[in-house]
């Protein structure tokens, strides 16, 4: 069993940087590959980034790629999203995921989920 509890969220400008935080509880979280996605009000979940459980392999969504960087810290049981120039586009509420196994961008492949941080961009 992995809890999972993000933090970082806020509201900034548009162009903007905030870091997000998802502290994991329970052992073996090194073995998990993580993955980030947010969800606007009205809109579908969409994949942001993830990485694999030894922090050597990340993917991107295209919306965000060159922008946000995901990363990893085993020892302290975290993952992070390093979110730059940011865009009012990028309002949603994020969540961080787990799952054991490779790194996939399709979240019903996600066991386990966070309750979220929101992010609001100005504009």
């Amino acid at each position: 069993q992995v809890q999972l509890v993000e933090s970082g969220g806020g509201l900034v400008q548009a162009g903007g940087s905030l870091r997000l935080s998802c502290a994991a509880s329970g052992r073996l979280f090194a073995s998990y590959a993580m993955g980030w996605f947010r969800q606007a009000p009205g809109k579908e979940r969409e994949f942001v980034a993830a990485i694999s459980w030894s922090g050597g392999s990340t993917t991107y969504a295209d919306s965000v790629k060159g922008r946000f960087t995901i990363s990893r810290d085993n020892a302290k049981n975290t993952v992070y999203l390093q979110m730059n120039s940011l865009k009012p586009e990028d309002t949603a509420g994020y969540y961080c995921a787990a799952r054991r196994g490779g790194i996939t961008t399709f979240w019903n492949s996600y066991e386990y989920w966070g309750q979220g941080t929101q992010v609001t961009v100005s504009s």
